[in-house]
């Protein structure tokens, strides 16, 4: 066979066969990747790639900031951050109806500000508030399903994980990603409250008031969440004034989060090395992905699979919010199904040049990229997070945490769908600090 598109065709194939079989995906593209272009290029040049792409990825210097990210949440995580979090906004607000569930919004935001990660965000606040909600009598459906909603916004709030990754595969600047992450956060979070406030409006019982703390107990949760406040605060002080680089604010910030763990005395030596396991087990799936789609890349470019796609979707003579829609839509497929690093890997090659040559900006296409892979964490039937949810409270059926979540997913697909029909909510805070 000598046709490079079918070639390519059959490569995109044989990739998801592989990963149907439950072949890792980093393994999967980096396989697929790596026969396709040998039939395309001869085996000589694709055997290297194995070898040049391994030390581009290692080598890349804004890489580093994954793992320092990825500690930062671990000991963030051990320092008891996300509890005091969710206390002062319990503190705040737990009097109204439905208050514990507009705590846990405001805690999963705060806490995907020290961590950046959703999954983590969502196991570590099941944790925290389920308890705290039962306790006080709120249907579990409205419990799990604010915490499930609220814990996609952990890879939106920066720092980000996948907006690091993204950056560094599109050859755009972190820190405008993160700027222009910042709007899109704000909304979602106001989505996500409207959501909570239509729910107990409608259901009065699902989310009973709580006591309304005294002055006394404000105080104290204030006192305790302090450091959690000042680690997000030196992060985004440092990022967006420029005193520190992407890399130095993580570096920073994991030192941060392991001086109050140690400060509390909560980092024992076998937490420490688990953490670190974790940590490192985390970053080399990352890294394994992230060589094994540049492999993919090089077979994709060179069987000109990208160039026929968005040929053939020209000819079909849609416009562009409809072929839009369309992607979408495949996202929050592929964002119930695989997790969301992988979506992103897999997908970029080809949607991209698309996007681009619809007169949208990377940076933009960036945030709704995000956006939709997290709607795709909480979807029926599959949501990655419904399952994390679940795992962690197995005695609530899985059903209740769909019917708990449906009004959580509304409320994002509301939020796509106003950051689509308005750019410039995104692009409005980079442009007027002069960033491209």
């Amino acid at each position: 066979m000598s046709d490079p598109l079918a070639i390519g065709m059959l490569g995109l194939a044989g990739m998801f066969v592989l990963i149907v079989l439950h072949v890792p995906i980093g393994a999967a593209m980096g396989i697929a990747g790596f026969v396709a272009f040998g039939l395309i290029a001869g085996f000589a040049p694709a055997l290297t790639l194995f070898g040049t792409e391994a030390a581009s990825a290692l080598g890349n210097v804004d890489l580093a900031a994954i793992p320092l990210f990825l500690l930062m949440g671990g000991f963030a995580s051990v320092a008891g951050m996300s509890a005091d979090l969710y206390r002062l906004a319990q503190a705040l607000c737990g009097h109204w109806r439905g208050g514990l569930a507009y705590s846990t919004i405001f805690a999963c935001a705060g806490f995907g500000a020290v961590c950046g990660s959703s999954v983590a965000t969502a196991a570590t606040m099941t944790s925290v508030a389920m308890p705290e909600m039962r306790s006080r009598g709120y249907r579990a459906s409205l419990a799990t399903g604010c915490i499930a909603a609220g814990g996609t916004l952990g890879i939106l709030v920066p720092p980000s994980i996948i907006i690091v990754l993204y950056a560094v595969l599109t050859e755009q600047f972190v820190v405008t990603l993160y700027v222009a992450a910042v709007v899109p956060c704000l909304i979602a979070v106001a989505f996500l409250l409207a959501a909570t406030a239509i729910v107990v409006r409608l259901d009065s019982a699902a989310g009973p008031a709580g006591p309304k703390a005294d002055r006394a107990e404000l105080v104290a949760a204030l006192a305790r969440s302090w450091t959690a406040v000042f680690l997000a605060l030196v992060m985004a002080v440092g990022i967006y004034t420029g005193l520190f680089t992407v890399n130095e604010a993580a570096a920073v910030g994991a030192a941060l989060a392991f001086f109050f763990a140690t400060a509390r005395k909560r980092l024992t030596r076998r937490i420490f090395y688990s953490t670190l396991v974790e940590s490192a087990s985390t970053t080399g799936m990352i890294y394994m992905m992230l060589i094994g789609a540049n492999v993919l890349s090089y077979f994709v470019s060179a069987s000109g699979l990208p160039e026929a796609t968005v040929q053939g979707i020209r000819q079909l003579g849609w416009p562009p919010l409809l072929v839009m829609a369309a992607l979408l839509a495949m996202f929050v497929v592929l964002g119930a199904i695989f997790e969301e690093v992988s979506v992103m890997l897999i997908t970029l090659p080809f949607v991209l040049p698309m996007i681009e040559g619809f007169g949208y900006s990377p940076v933009w296409w960036g945030i709704i990229n995000v956006i939709v892979i997290e709607i795709g964490m909480i979807a029926p039937p599959i949501g990655l997070n419904v399952f994390v949810v679940h795992s962690l409270t197995r005695d609530v059926p899985i059903r209740t945490i769909y019917a708990g979540i449906m009004p959580f997913f509304y409320a994002e697909l509301a939020l796509l769908a106003v950051l689509v029909a308005f750019p410039a909510l995104t692009m409005a805070l980079p442009a007027a600090l002069g960033m491209k």
